[in-house]
């Protein structure tokens, strides 16, 4: 869920090389096969997907599956050239990236490849977040919100009685928490090339900031100034750790379960690290600020998707995929990873956790970016790049080169 890429510029690449892959039947020997490629999100995901792929071909033994894992950082460069020399997976799960390849007809639709009962199942809000001209051609498969998570022994230490719920609020307490020195840092901000997009989307989404409006990208707007100037603002107030252009959020949030930053932005994995890594840290989470306290924030989820290479592999496709979303497997799915349940049935069981509760109830008010749109991966790559700048740049000069970026790549 941490990456997203012009997936539609790629597919529009490698469009002519699928449409000669019909002929491959994908028989062999009487047995149809299936390539699977999955994302890495930790150490339990490659055991759970052999366990699942084993229990799966030993109930159905004229299908096999063909696993294959590729870390985040690598995912889209082995799927890219995969379909550019016709080799691309009968199953693929990435994030809104992966429905994106259905603008050039190359997937099947989502609901070809589930059975209506597990279309059923899945909180429809996930399915709408990635259509294309109103058709949906992603299964989800995770969901996630962000939420603030903070350290409460600072918050005692900086005499913070209760989380911020505004900007004015979450720059005060930062301001306190800083303070208390000791090489503390009140506010991690990562506006690195790992994920700027989202510490900026949640910010900018806290000011009624949107990316996209009828199909252009939309990031020169009053609204994008108020969030980035509030951000630049904590900047030079040096409540932020030190140069956040250059910070990543993985290793600043080793920093937070370390206890040297009083609060950050943060996803439900994030639960289990910190048990793993400092199960002594007092912690607490609560809904990210937002400029006047209403309540908004960044959603994300990630999909499968079916490329649409061999009609007989159909069925064999949706067989796999029900058998994933019968719901122990997707809870156990879920529980290894993390984060919650896209259907209504692992979201029963999901409730029952305490420490997803903010992020569940997030849900409603949770936007997402416009990943479908062909110019969100150029839009994406320019946040990465340049957003870190208004530590030293004017904000409008920031916005306006990450606007031509992203008029570049409509």
């Amino acid at each position: 869920m941490r990456r997203v890429i012009n997936a539609v510029a790629v597919a529009t690449v490698a469009a002519l090389g699928l449409a000669g892959c019909g002929s491959d039947s994908g028989e062999q020997g009487g047995s149809t096969e299936l390539d699977l490629l999955v994302p890495i999100y930790g150490d339990k995901t490659k055991p759970y997907w052999e366990d699942l792929v084993k229990a799966f071909e030993a109930k159905n033994s004229d299908i096999s599956v063909k696993l294959e894992t590729q870390s985040w950082d690598d995912i889209y460069t082995v799927l890219d050239t995969k379909i550019q020399n016709d080799k691309a997976p009968d199953i693929l799960e990435l994030d809104a990236a992966g429905p994106a390849y259905g603008a050039d007809d190359l997937l099947y639709k989502a609901d070809e490849i589930v059975s209506k009962q597990t279309m059923d199942d899945i909180v429809p809000s996930f399915i709408d977040s990635a259509k294309i001209d109103g058709q949906a051609y992603g299964v989800p498969t995770v969901a996630s919100t962000r939420a603030l998570f903070y350290n409460k022994d600072l918050f005692t230490k900086a005499g913070i009685s209760a989380p911020p719920k505004t900007w004015d609020e979450l720059l005060a307490d930062a301001k306190k928490i800083t303070a208390t020195g000791g090489g503390v840092y009140g506010y991690g901000m990562p506006l690195g090339s790992e994920e700027a997009q989202a510490e900026t989307s949640i910010f900018a989404y806290g000011a009624g900031a949107t990316w996209e409006k009828d199909g252009k990208m939309t990031i020169d707007t009053p609204e994008a100034n108020e969030a980035l100037t509030f951000m630049k603002s904590m900047i030079d107030q040096k409540v932020t750790q030190p140069d956040p252009g250059a910070t990543d959020r993985t290793p600043l949030l080793d920093v937070f379960i370390q206890g040297k930053i009083g609060m950050i932005q943060g996803l439900p994995p994030i639960v289990g690290q910190i048990n793993e890594k400092n199960p002594n840290l007092k912690w607490a989470i609560a809904p990210s600020p937002t400029k006047d306290g209403s309540p908004s924030t960044l959603g994300v989820a990630d999909y499968f998707v079916g490329f649409n290479k061999d009609e007989d592999k159909q069925d064999a496709i949706k067989k796999f995929l029900d058998f994933f979303y019968q719901k122990d497997n997707y809870v156990k799915f879920n529980d290894n990873e993390g984060f919650i349940p896209a259907t209504k049935s692992g979201a029963d069981a999901a409730a029952a956790k305490p420490e997803l509760k903010t992020f569940i109830d997030a849900l409603p008010d949770a936007k997402f970016y416009p990943a479908t749109n062909p110019a969100w991966g150029a839009t994406s790559g320019a946040f990465k790049s340049l957003v870190g700048q208004i530590q030293s740049k004017p904000v409008d000069d920031v916005l306006k080169q990450i606007q031509a970026k992203a008029d570049e790549g409509s």
